[in-house]
């Protein structure tokens, strides 16, 4: 009987025992550990889940969209749970429907160390939803989830796609106006509070942070002239075969552009198929010695000053010796006399010279610089460049030979068209823009300021109208009906600190009509080949580009 009744008790103090260890342990857990293990619960069972913002979308001037966002989803496995299913089945399967090769899948589902892959981006919304529904064994998926994402496409492929720019992988601009409106474009990410059940089914899900959408940005390009440049760019590009193109169209009363080309053309939706070269945009990013188009602006600043009229008589010799240069034209002629519309219309070297010297120096380089050469347009397109100017202090002896004539100075498109455009106004120059309004507010159009008198300007369009006229160097660019002025350049490039005899920039830069112009177009080619002439390169598409702008925009014959 005392052995039973030990034995009773030893049994007690060992329950007893048990459970005050339960208790110690329950208190330790409920306790001590509550917070930790409330949390892990949490993350099992909770989770959040980031919302992409929608990125706004980029449309021309009449809305038609050139960039816009488009729900997508990424893929994500989960290699610790695949491998106890079937992998290579599953690879097999979602292949196809991802559009990605069998192996890279497998490679993706089953990489070591790891309980997270991004098995693919910017998955169409159908393709995700078609992975999440398969089943094996009968029984649903697991291991493989979608996130939401958006993805970013250019409807039009190649229009405008080096002014557009594009963006990274993570959704950010990294090029272009997707870059330089990146805080504008890209809207603000949402928040979406998951709660899952044992066996990871959602059972509820809350917006815990709205996602606010980037804005519009509304261009100041008309689609249909873009597309219409571009391909004046393209017959361009067969037939010469140059290095680049680029041409501008403008309005030259608000400075909007109306068009702004390069060739080679670049598809926005392929990124990776982009030489480095090609996603330049020529326009604002490449400069150049402008040649014979920049005496527009040497004949400006000496009819401003009051120097020449436009029937100024010169003596031009077959040369001018200049210090240690000898000024020719480019065709061989005696001694013959030129009025300052005659020198503009044949594009005489020589003659521009003796007007800038005449003019002198300082007050050339006064003009050079009134009509913003040397500094930025200040334009709303990122990577402009300032082009090269020299000081006065900088002249050589020789300089007034060249830099009259559009050598030994440097220039970008952008610079061009915006002084043409200047010309074309009757005398203000403006700040030229893109962007027509932000989230459909209407950006102010750039105040310009007076940099010629209006009746310069007008007599320097007359004289331009010679350049088109019987015996003009772009007589064969006329449009029969319309009054055009404009002229013409052809400048040799620098190659090792020396002018190539081989290598030539050929442009022309006009505008419509004559009397009152309500577009101006620029047209530069870079290193044509077999025909070197702005004449016969860059005129012919200054003609097509206008003779189908004129009827868009409702610019009447004369």
């Amino acid at each position: 009987m005392v052995a039973i009744d030990r034995r009773v008790g030893y049994i007690f103090i060992a329950f007893l025992s048990l459970l005050a260890v339960a208790v110690a342990r329950a208190v330790y857990l409920g306790v001590v550990r509550a917070p930790s293990l409330q949390q892990a619960a949490v993350s099992q069972q909770v989770t959040t889940v980031p919302i992409p913002a929608t990125r706004g979308a980029i449309t021309d001037r009449n809305g038609v969209q050139l960039a816009l966002s488009e729900s997508a989803a990424d893929v994500i496995a989960d290699p610790y749970l695949i491998k106890r299913n079937h992998p290579t089945v599953m690879a097999q399967t979602m292949a196809p429907l991802l559009h990605m090769p069998v192996l890279k899948v497998l490679a993706a589902i089953t990489k070591a160390h790891t309980g997270y892959v991004v098995v693919a981006h910017e998955v169409a919304p159908a393709a995700a939803q078609a992975i999440l529904a398969l089943k094996f064994d009968g029984k649903p998926i697991n291991g493989v989830t979608s996130v939401p994402d958006v993805k970013r496409v250019y409807p039009r492929d190649f229009t405008a796609g080096q002014v557009i720019g594009g963006v990274h992988s993570s959704g950010a601009g990294d090029a272009g106006l997707e870059y330089q409106y990146n805080s504008v474009l890209s809207g603000t990410a949402g928040e979406r509070r998951i709660v899952n059940d044992a066996v990871h089914q959602p059972i509820s899900i809350d917006e815990v942070r709205p996602m606010q959408s980037g804005k519009t940005l509304q261009l100041t390009l008309d689609a249909g002239l873009q597309n219409e440049v571009e391909q004046v760019l393209a017959g361009v590009g067969e037939q010469y075969q140059p290095r680049a193109a680029t041409a501008i169209a403008m309005n030259p009363d608000t400075g909007a552009i109306l068009a702004l080309a390069n060739w080679p053309r670049v598809n926005a939706n392929d990124p990776n198929a982009v030489r480095s070269l090609d996603d330049r945009d020529h326009a604002v990013a490449d400069s150049y010695e402008p040649g014979s188009t920049f005496k527009a602006i040497t004949v400006a600043g000496a009819l401003q000053d009051g120097v020449v009229t436009p029937n100024t008589p010169f003596d031009i010799p077959p040369e001018l010796q200049v210090a240690d240069r000898r000024i020719s034209d480019a065709e061989t002629h005696g001694y013959e006399t030129l009025t300052t519309a005659d020198i503009l219309k044949v594009s005489s070297n020589i003659g521009a010279d003796l007007i800038g010297m005449r003019d002198t120096a300082p007050r050339f380089n006064y003009w050079v610089r009134r009509f913003g050469f040397g500094s930025t347009t200040g334009s709303d397109i990122p990577g402009e460049q300032t082009g090269i100017v020299l000081k006065p202090s900088q002249y050589s002896g020789s300089s007034m030979g060249n830099l009259p004539m559009g050598q030994g100075e440097s220039v970008t498109p952008i610079q061009m068209a915006t002084a043409y455009s200047a010309i074309a106004n009757g005398g203000i120059l403006r700040r030229p823009h893109i962007v027509q309004a932000i989230g459909g507010k209407p950006q102010p159009v750039p105040a310009g300021h007076r940099i010629v008198s209006a009746n310069t300007a007008a007599e320097v369009r007359d004289m331009l109208r010679g350049v088109l006229a019987d015996g003009g160097t772009a007589s064969g660019a006329a449009i029969r009906g319309f009054d055009l002025a404009g002229k013409t350049g052809t400048a040799n490039v620098v190659v090792d600190g020396k002018y190539s005899s081989s290598e030539y920039i050929a442009s022309f830069i006009g505008m419509v009509p004559a009397s009152a112009p309500k577009l101006v177009v620029a047209v530069m080619v870079d290193e044509p080949q077999g025909s070197i002439y702005g004449g016969s390169v860059a005129a012919p598409a200054f003609q097509k580009i206008v003779g189908w702008a004129v009827p868009h925009f409702g610019i009447s014959p004369n």
